[in-house]
């Protein structure tokens, strides 16, 4: 379908999702509203969101529309493009929405484990049918890791705008501009100096273009499902990607929520999902204790933690592994 705008011509193709249920839209809302990271990049309205995406080098702005029930889940979505918009590129932006909102997951183990965990029950009572709300892609992820090293957040956030700028991509729907991240070759693609001109420093700089590079040759299926240790691994040989970086990437960035990687116990990990964990369980747990409840969480981990900091909301950036 073809539909008019102020600006130009757009493709548009609609349908619907349906998520594994419980799925709470409104919990997903929420969390995106008051997430730092991707603040004011997209539209959230009543049961409502629209945002743009990076596909190679066109730009697709969605709209989602909550349809269902928690318990029976259905999304009515529309995509918008300047060009036509072919099974695959439809199939591909319809993977990606499906990856950002994480409208597969399966809570109901998880739920069954914090049954057992009297604390985090209520948490739990509080999000039910939240799925994590990821960063779109693994590349945005790592690259925001970047900007906030040694880094204030009011800086991070100018340099992100700045690197949608000038290397992302954008699309006006009935008069509304919507900006996208770049993907990594769209950063490749540009000259080395528009990245080291958004930065303002060396150092920072040379990171995005590794993260780039890295990304742009990697297989995101294997991201997304490959063994967690050499994907680990992986992130940790990007130049700019310590311990903290990777293991956030790994949960917020790929949705890998099967095991966490703590550290040591003065580990940046440890100590953040202390300051998190605080305001839910009432006091500082120790090291030990951290540790004691993630495991009886097991492959829900990394939900168990996120879902300490969509509860707690604690201030400051957000913790790596949560």
């Amino acid at each position: 379908m073809v539909s008019g705008d102020s600006q130009v011509r757009l493709h548009t193709a609609s349908g619907e999702l349906q998520p594994t249920p419980p799925f709470d839209l409104a919990q997903s809302l929420a969390f995106l509203g008051r997430f730092g990271p991707m603040r004011d990049e997209q539209a959230i309205g009543s049961g409502t969101l629209a945002k743009a995406l990076r596909l190679d080098s066109q730009t697709i702005v969605f709209r989602l529309h909550d349809a269902g029930t928690v318990e029976a889940p259905r999304l009515a979505w529309t995509l918008y493009a300047d060009r036509p918009l072919g099974p695959s590129t439809r199939d591909a932006a319809l993977d990606r929405l499906r990856f950002f909102l994480s409208l597969a997951d399966d809570l109901r183990p998880f739920y069954a484990l914090a049954r057992e965990d009297p604390v985090f029950r209520g948490v739990v009572e509080r999000l039910y049918g939240y799925h994590q709300v990821k960063f779109p892609t693994p590349f945005e992820n790592a690259c925001w890791a970047i900007l906030t090293q040694r880094t204030s957040t009011a800086v991070a956030h100018r340099w992100k705008r700045d690197l949608i700028a000038r290397l992302g991509g954008a699309l006006t729907v009935d008069g509304v501009t919507y900006r996208a991240f770049p993907t990594p070759r769209d950063v490749l693609r540009a000259p080395p100096d528009a990245v080291f001109a958004v930065v303002e420093t060396l150092r920072k700089g040379e990171y995005l273009l590794a993260a780039a590079e890295a990304f742009a040759a990697a297989d995101e299926t294997w991201l997304r499902t490959g063994h967690l240790d050499e994907v680990y691994r992986w992130l940790r040989r990007i130049k700019g990607l310590g311990e903290w970086s990777a293991a956030f990437v790994l949960l917020r960035g790929l949705g890998r929520t099967e095991r966490l990687l703590l550290g040591g116990d003065d580990s940046t990990f440890i100590h953040e999902l202390q300051r998190v964990a605080a305001s839910v369980y009432g006091s500082t747990l120790t090291a030990a204790e951290i540790r004691a409840i993630a495991q009886r969480y097991g492959p829900w981990q990394g939900y168990w933690a996120h879902y300490l900091r969509a509860a707690g909301h604690a201030p400051g950036p957000p913790p790596a592994a949560c």
